[in-house]
């Protein structure tokens, strides 16, 4: 059985197919959505969607910033802010974000928007994160 997944950010369709199984960063925990799953609307924390392809191809990852995520029993929606396939993630402005994300939280001094700072050192994690997946899985 299957699933058909649409993942599509603000700027455009990243993936649309058939799934065997989607892992996605529910804002209360990571979900796992099989075919006819129940109905269920929830948003998104920033971290990777990891999709089983139809027919076990290789498991793709891809990284969202957040959003919506809404499950039909055979269709699941991505909505999400930003959304990039592991493969198109920029390490060296990952780690460069996390870096000014840490460093404005140490800076007591600053003027700074502390719940952005965290927002941002968050998402620069999970672009990190969802790039460390990618390699352990390509390397097995």
């Amino acid at each position: 059985m299957t699933v058909h997944v649409d993942i599509v950010s603000a700027e455009e369709s990243i993936f649309s197919g058939s799934a065997e199984m989607v892992f996605a960063p529910g804002e209360m925990g990571e979900l796992g959505i099989a075919p006819r799953h129940t109905p269920l609307l929830t948003r998104l924390r920033a971290g990777e969607v990891r999709i089983q392809p139809a027919g076990g191809g290789e498991e793709q990852f891809y990284y969202v910033s957040g959003g919506m995520l809404e499950i039909q029993p055979h269709v699941i929606t991505v909505l999400a802010d930003t959304a990039l396939r592991a493969k198109d993630i920029d390490e060296a402005a990952a780690l460069q974000a996390k870096e000014k994300a840490e460093k404005a939280l140490q800076d007591q001094e600053s003027d700074i928007d502390y719940a952005e700072a965290q927002a941002e050192l968050a998402r620069a994690v999970a672009q990190l994160q969802t790039l460390e997946r990618l390699r352990k899985t390509r390397s097995s």
